[in-house]
C-alpha cells in the first residue's frame, strides 16, 4: 500500500501535508493487494484513533499470508500492535513508570545529561544539535531507566534508527532481530543479578496472578527502548528548527523561558515528530468523513496532516505560541496515546530551556532549504541540524 505522506516534499515541508478538501482518501493497493485509506482531517483522525472497530492487531490482519518479511516477533507483536484485553493488561504494567510523579523524579537526570552534552558545544564553529543533543539525550535517559549499560547504548541507537529505515526491509528485519536478541540477553542478565531499573520491575511485575511471558517481557522492553527515544529525538530537532525559522517566537521564549512548557503543545502540533500513526485496519465497515470504509481495509492516520487541519487550527501553517494547541494529536489519542508523553515533554522542556538560555545567539549554520530530512517510516525528523551559538 502506497503512503503519500512519504512524498519527499512532505519530508522537507510539513505544509505540503495539510489536509485536502477530502479528509479521508482512498489509497491504491500495494504489494499486499489490499487498497487502504488515508485520514488527514483532524476530526476524522481523532475519531479513527478512538474507534475500537479499527484494530491494531497486525498478527490477525496478516494471518495466513505468505510474507518475505522476517521481523522478530518481539518487534512485530508489541503492545502497540495489540487490542484489549491484551493491550490493557500490558499498558497497565508500564504506565506507573511514566506518571507525572515518576517523571518528576527523572528531571535531575535529564538536566544533568543535557548540561553535560551542551558543555561540549564549540563556541566558534557549527554544532549539530541532532547528533550532539537531540539523539543522545533521550537515548541516555531511556537506557538509564531500563538499565542498559553505557557501553551498549551506541548499538541500541543504531538498531533503533535502522528499525525506522524507509524502503529497506532487510535492514529493518535484521535490526529487529539484533535489538530483540540484545534485550533477551539483558533480561537474562538481570534475572541473574537483579537491580532497581524499570526492566527489573517488569521482570517481577504481575497483573493479578498473571506474570508477563518471556515474549511479552522482551517485546515491552524493545518497545520502550525504541519508542522511548526515537520520537523525542525528532520532536526536539523539529521544535528547535521551528523556533529558528520564527525569530519572534525564539526571542519570546529566550526572554521568557518559563513559557516553554506552555509552548510545547504548539511546537508539537506545528511539526509532528510522528507523521503517520501505526497500522490499523477495520474489523467491520466504518464511515469516516462521509466515506464508507469496508471491513478488512488498512487505515493510515496522518497525524501531521491532522495537526495542520484549518478546520481545527486556524492558520495552521503559522507558529502561534498564543494558540491553545493542547488537543494536538502528536502523541496520538485514545487508548493507544503515547504512554511516554510525560517523559517526552519533560525532556523537550528541559533541553529547550537549556539551549535557549545558554545560547542566546543561536542561529542556523546553513540555509533552511539545505537541511536534510531523515527518510524513515512513520516518523519525521532531521538528519542533522547545524547551528551556531
Amino acid at each position: 500500500m502506497t503512503d503519500p505522506t512519504k512524498d519527499p516534499r512532505i519530508l522537507r515541508d510539513p505544509d505540503a501535508a495539510t489536509p485536502s478538501a477530502c479528509p479521508v482518501q482512498p489509497l491504491p493497493a500495494g504489494s499486499g493487494g489490499r487498497p487502504g485509506y488515508l485520514v488527514t482531517g483532524y476530526a476524522e483522525a481523532r475519531e479513527a484513533l478512538g474507534d475500537a472497530r479499527l484494530s491494531k492487531d497486525t498478527a490477525a490482519f496478516f494471518a495466513g499470508e505468505e510474507s518475505r518479511r522476517r521481523l522478530h516477533p518481539a518487534v512485530a507483536h508489541t503492545m502497540l500492535a495489540s487490542d484489549p484485553p491484551r493491550h490493557t493488561r500490558l499498558r497497565k504494567l508500564v504506565t506507573k513508570a511514566f506518571t507525572t510523579g515518576a517523571v518528576a523524579r527523572l528531571r535531575p537526570l535529564i538536566t544533568r545529561v543535557t548540561d553535560t552534552l551542551l558543555d561540549r558545544w564549540p563556541t566558534d564553529e557549527p554544532f549539530d544539535l541532532v547528533a550532539g543533543l537531540a539523539k543522545p539525550l533521550p537515548v541516555i535517559v531511556i537506557c538509564e531507566l531500563l538499565g542498559v549499560p553505557p557501553a551498549d547504548r551506541p548499538d541500541v541507537q543504531r538498531w533503533s534508527a535502522e528499525l525506522f529505515a524507509a524502503g529497506d526491509p532487510e535492514v529493518i528485519d535484521a535490526a529487529s532481530h539484533a535489538v530483540a536478541e540484545y534485550m533477551t540477553g539483558l533480561v537474562a542478565a538481570k534475572r541473574r543479578d537483579p537491580g532497581g531499573s524499570l526492566l527489573d520491575r517488569l521482570i517481577s511485575a504481575r497483573d493479578g496472578d498473571d506474570r508477563l511471558s518471556e515474549e511479552e517481557l522482551v517485546s515491552l522492553a524493545v518497545l520502550l527502548l525504541v519508542a522511548g527515544h526515537e520520537t523525542t529525538t525528532n520532536a526536539l530537532g523539529n521544535a528547535v528548527l521551528a523556533l529558528l525559522r520564527h525569530p519572534a517566537g525564539l526571542d519570546r521564549l529566550q526572554r521568557n523561558p518559563d513559557e516553554i512548557p506552555a509552548a510545547l503543545d504548539e511546537l508539537l502540533r506545528f511539526d509532528s515528530a510522528v507523521s503517520t500513526a501505526t497500522f490499523r485496519f477495520t474489523t467491520e465497515a466504518v464511515t469516516l468523513g462521509g466515506i464508507k470504509i469496508p471491513v478488512g481495509a488498512p487505515v493510515l492516520v496522518a497525524l501531521g496532516a491532522a495537526n495542520r487541519d484549518p478546520a481545527r487550527f486556524p492558520a495552521p501553517d503559522r507558529l502561534d505560541l498564543n494558540r491553545d494547541a493542547a488537543a494536538h494529536l502528536a502523541f496520538g489519542h485514545g487508548i493507544h496515546r503515547c504512554v511516554g508523553a510525560p517523559l517526552a515533554n519533560a525532556e523537550m522542556e528541559i533541553a529547550l530551556r537549556a539551549v535557549l538560555t545558554r545560547c542566546p545567539g543561536i542561529r542556523l549554520a546553513v540555509p533552511a532549504d539545505r537541511l536534510e530530512w531523515r527518510r524513515t517510516r512513520l516518523v519525521r525528523g532531521l538528519a542533522s541540524l547545524p547551528v551556531l551559538a
